[in-house]
């Protein structure tokens, strides 16, 4: 889901950025994945040392990243050993700032995975109206989570400042629209980027991975 739509959606007007685009005329000769994902100016700090990041960003109630899901859950657990994988939930406006507060609450908690398919569902299948942090707190107790101890962690220092953190980097990986997989601090990629227009979601979702293995590979042979 493009910024726009969210603009759209939300009546929440939202900034742009831009991203160094790749690969020039050169690379696209050789290239096979040539136009199917973007390069960063400049390479980002990665949170785990050595290895090769994937960073999946999304925002649970954008319809395009709940069906990413079960395309996206299988590819995580085939990754090899020198990549490592995590969630960066965005944060576009006040409202969706509340479902990012949700996920790293849950993260905190040590709940995000085991509960990101019962999120979705709740957002997608039974359209829930969770915009607030009482709605959000009737969603997770319901769920099997404790209430005082998700109020607790909801507006913690901790939390707060990793939904600030994961804001700031969508924000230097440019992202205008989820889901987005963004690759070794250096690469970006994602379902409308690799897709075919009018094909569908699974189908572009299954070719945005292909990007990111390559992209891996990509990664991999710059470090060596």
């Amino acid at each position: 889901m493009k910024r726009r739509e969210f603009s759209a959606l939300l009546s929440t007007p939202l900034a742009l950025g831009g991203l160094s685009l790749a690969p020039q005329l050169a690379l696209a000769q050789t290239d096979p994945f040539a136009g199917k994902y973007q390069t960063l100016a400049q390479a980002l700090p990665v949170a785990v040392p050595g290895k090769i990041e994937v960073v999946e960003f999304f925002w649970y109630g954008c319809p395009h990243c709940y069906a990413f899901e079960p395309v996206l859950a299988p590819w995580i657990k085939q990754l090899p050993a020198d990549v490592a994988f995590r969630r960066v939930h965005v944060g576009f406006n006040a409202m969706i700032k509340q479902h990012q507060k949700l996920f790293y609450a849950l993260e905190a908690l040590g709940k995000a995975a085991e509960l990101q398919d019962k999120i979705f569902n709740a957002f997608h299948e039974l359209r829930l109206d969770l915009n607030d942090e009482k709605s959000i707190t009737d969603l997770v107790v319901k769920l099997g989570v404790d209430g005082a101890k998700f109020k607790d962690a909801y507006n913690a220092f901790g939390v707060v400042t990793k939904a600030g953190q994961g804001t700031k980097l969508s924000e230097a990986y440019r992202i205008d629209g989820v889901p987005a997989l963004g690759i070794g601090g250096r690469y970006l990629t994602s379902p409308s980027i690799a897709g075919l227009r009018g094909d569908n979601e699974q189908a572009n979702g299954r070719r945005a991975l292909a990007v990111a293995d390559h992209l891996i590979q990509l990664a991999r042979a710059s470090k060596g």
